[in-house]
């Protein structure tokens, strides 16, 4: 039995341009973070059967010679990519559910490749994983995704990335002061719409703007990615309260990109923050629900907390992940 641990990840700057539609004309740059809420997959080899056992949120149990008929789309291409034909029963658990904008499809994938090459006594490097989870769900399964979350999962960390016309991924670990990486998990905030959300449909909404050279789109996209870098550089230089504010920037530069970003109640959420002493914020993944993350002015947390827990919004505390994926048992 083998059991891994991936973590889920938060976007700190330039999310979007990670998208192919976007960088294979222009580049991509982006920050993005771990976090200690994590997706477990279990992967056991029964002694004897002839099937495949798949426990999520449904129940699948195929024969051998009917690997196409899974229907759970992740597994079925990941057993074909790597020509796994044997007897398995594969479950997972997660911190946080399906559809809040935390990247668990590709925690998922990253955790899935990471047991089954495991299994095959396969050493991958991290890099190759996150490229083969890549490739399970932007090429075989069809995700309109970018790479974002797969390097996130197989580094943990605070990451820098940058992406090339040709969908090379240049990765690079922040290497950031102690402090600040202790005042920043002290003033981010992530709170629970209670929204969950298809986030294909939002992020096809913005590729295909990407795509026909819709100059709006493109054009916040650029800003976007501005964005990141500026954040970036006040990560390195420890200045929270600029990383608050360019939060903010990025927030409505964003919400110009897809209508279904943001919605009436998710406005009046954000706003009674930046009331209550939120230097900016930002909706997590695509948009449209799920998890809502807020940088505090300094002594602000309590207070911004108790508003946001009074209007319905469910807190979760987090810290960064510095593991990335990790196998927790093998016998």
């Amino acid at each position: 039995m083998i059991i891994t641990r991936t973590p889920f990840r938060i976007p700190l700057g330039g999310g979007g341009t990670d998208l192919p539609s976007y960088y294979r004309k222009y580049e991509g740059a982006l920050i993005t973070a771990a976090i200690n809420k994590y997706m477990y997959i279990n992967i056991n080899e029964p002694s004897i059967g002839n099937t495949i056992k798949i426990n999520y949120s449904e129940t699948e149990e195929v024969g051998l010679d009917n690997i196409d008929s899974i229907k759970h789309d992740i597994v079925r291409e990941s057993l074909k990519y790597l020509k796994i034909n044997r007897p398995l029963e594969i479950s997972s658990m997660a911190d946080l559910s399906a559809g809040t904008g935390m990247g668990s499809s590709s925690s998922y994938t990253v955790g899935l490749l990471k047991g089954l090459n495991q299994m095959l006594r396969r050493y991958i490097p991290l890099s190759e994983l996150a490229e083969e989870a890549c490739k399970i769900e932007i090429d075989l399964v069809g995700k309109p995704i970018g790479k974002q979350d797969q390097y996130a999962a197989s580094f943990g960390g605070i990451l820098q990335m940058s992406i090339d016309r040709l969908g090379r991924v240049i990765y690079m670990p922040l290497r950031l002061n102690p402090e600040v990486v202790y005042e920043l998990e002290n003033r981010l905030l992530m709170f629970y719409t209670g929204i969950r959300r298809d986030a294909n449909t939002i992020l096809k909404e913005q590729s295909d703007k990407a795509k026909v050279n819709n100059k709006t789109a493109i054009n916040a996209m650029h800003k976007i990615k501005d964005i990141g870098y500026d954040i970036r550089q006040n990560l390195v230089s420890g200045d929270v309260d600029k990383i608050g504010a360019l939060m903010n920037e990025h927030w409505n530069v964003k919400k110009s990109i897809s209508t279904k970003m943001s919605n009436s109640d998710m406005d009046n959420w954000y706003d009674l923050g930046i009331k209550n002493g939120a230097l900016g914020g930002k909706v997590m993944g695509a948009g449209g629900g799920g998890f809502m993350v807020f940088c505090v002015e300094n002594g602000g947390r309590k207070k911004l907390r108790s508003v946001m827990e009074k209007a319905g919004l469910k807190f979760m505390d987090f810290r960064f992940d510095f593991e990335g994926v990790k196998t927790m048992a093998n016998f």
